[in-house]
């Protein structure tokens, strides 16, 4: 199923549901209106008895005295043999009537029974011809055997619904009166289809706004597909979504863009790397080539230049060997691969100046701080290793190199010529050589790989020349840590080792 089908989907079931709450709630309402009228007209004729109580619904009336005077009631009436009575006889001992009237001016009388106290049915006459008899019930005998109380319930006779009400006179027993309830349930049915009806034309028509809200939604997002798909299908990084509003759908389109700018700068970057790369590549290889092609016709040199063919072929390996490295190193980028540890930066220079001193008549001062952060040993052991080979490279015969480490940040000092102030912003770029270094020896990925290694810990690079000459590199590798306590110490030693 689509986004915008489920959105119509969610729409219409929401309308819907609302449609048929309100119509319940309307059918419940009218229902109860109706049927309370009913209710009030049955309680209003009860009153109409002077002798029995003045009933309200839910509550036992009080009951009245025995015989006296019914308003639009006639007190005899002859018994029939089952025990009703059959309406004449007005010398009844227990003071019940044998006849009623009907309401004045054509107000619903509803039909009455009268209940003696031991259970007897008496049916008054005045009701019309034939009246049929409601069968009492035991709560009926039960108010009536007390003379007290009342109640209200739905009953059918001969098939047609009633709502009665039977209420205690007193002594004389209880009153019963029932109005039918076809007038009601006709109207409530009536009422029934009508919200039926609407009811369905109101989903129908949700259904069919919905499914527009919808489309009229998802126009935008419809468009933003369209053009990414055309921007993936041409694969041209140069081109952007077009930003409109402030919107979460603009939101959107600077994401996308954002992440376009990342993707071409990530894209620029891999073909820069490999056009250089294969650049630097090329110069060994063809050397390689050249000495290898000699060395196959040693038969006519003397052995001292073959010697010295291998040599430099050997010495050519290494080189591509350092540069392939270089350039993998490179491959890594920026971001941490791995967990990272906590390194002792203090003990990695330590290490590397030493190394260093081994392989030079080079003089170095060092001034290191027990330093610790965060990162992979072997990038940062790599890049201290550079930045220090770097400074050697540059120092003159029997120079001096200043090394530090003071605020969790490396600064590496030589005496040697500096830079250029034309070179100062490229020093840490990739395969970059200024014109006086393209004699010596190296690829020009060494200072990228520092900071490379200082951008995965989230530190920093800096480069400048120094007062009174040489070339001050500062490295910081993120936030300094606190540095381990003495139970700590031998494992971090063990692990600086093995870097």
């Amino acid at each position: 199923m689509t986004l915008r089908s489920r959105i119509a989907a969610v729409a219409s079931l929401s309308v819907a549901l609302a449609v048929i709450a309100a119509a319940i709630g309307l059918y419940v309402a009218v229902r109860s209106d109706l049927r309370g009228e009913i209710d009030s007209a049955l309680l209003a004729r009860a009153r109409t008895f002077p002798t029995g109580p003045a009933p309200s619904a839910g509550a036992a009336p009080a009951g009245g005295p025995a015989g006296g005077s019914y308003p639009g009631v006639d007190a005899g009436g002859p018994r029939s043999n089952d025990g009703s009575a059959s309406g004449g006889d007005r010398s009844r001992p227990d003071g019940l009537p044998g006849s009623i009237q009907p309401a004045p001016f054509g107000a619903a009388s509803g039909y009455v029974q009268f209940i003696s106290r031991t259970g007897v049915v008496y049916v008054p006459s005045g009701q019309g011809a034939s009246p049929t008899r409601i069968a009492i019930t035991g709560l009926d005998r039960r108010i009536a055997a007390r003379g007290t109380g009342s109640s209200l319930t739905d009953r059918s006779v001969k098939a047609t619904r009633l709502r009665v009400l039977t209420a205690g006179t007193g002594p004389g027993g209880a009153l019963l009166i029932a109005r039918p309830l076809t007038e009601v349930e006709r109207e409530l049915s009536r009422l029934l289809l009508i919200l039926a009806l609407i009811g369905g034309g109101g989903i129908v028509l949700a259904a069919l706004l919905g499914t527009l809200v919808a489309r009229t939604a998802l126009a935008p997002i419809a468009r933003f597909t369209r053009s990414t798909e055309t921007l993936t299908g041409s694969l041209d990084l140069s081109r952007r979504l077009e930003v409109e509003g402030r919107d979460e759908l603009a939101r959107l389109a600077e994401s996308f863009n954002g992440t376009l700018d990342a993707l071409e700068r990530s894209v620029q970057a891999q073909r820069h790397l490999i056009a250089d790369a294969s650049h630097e590549l090329r110069t060994p290889i063809s050397s390689l080539r050249a000495n290898i092609q000699i060395l196959g016709e040693a038969d006519r040199l003397p052995a001292e230049e073959q010697e010295g063919l291998r040599r430099d072929i050997v010495e050519e390996l290494d080189e591509l060997t350092a540069l392939v490295g270089d350039v993998l190193e490179l491959a890594r980028g920026a971001e941490e691969q791995g967990p990272a540890d906590d390194v002792r930066l203090d003990e990695l220079v330590q290490g590397a100046v030493q190394r260093a001193r081994r392989r030079s008549d080079l003089r170095f001062e060092i001034d290191l701080e027990p330093t610790v952060v965060s990162g992979q040993g072997d990038r940062i052991a790599r890049a201290v290793s550079n930045l220090v080979d770097n400074a050697r490279k540059w120092s003159p015969d029997g120079g001096t190199v200043e090394v530090s480490v003071k605020d969790g940040v490396l600064a590496v000092r030589d005496h040697g010529p500096g830079f250029q102030e034309a070179d100062l912003p490229f020093v840490f770029d990739r395969f970059y050589r200024a014109q006086d270094a393209r004699k010596l020896s190296g690829s020009g990925l060494g200072l990228a790989i520092v900071r490379q290694a200082a951008e995965a810990c989230g530190g920093f690079v800096e480069a400048q020349n120094a007062p009174g000459g040489g070339a001050l590199l500062r490295v910081g590798f993120g936030r300094q840590l606190e540095l381990p306590g003495p139970a700590d110490a031998g494992t971090d030693a063990e692990a600086v080792g093995e870097a």
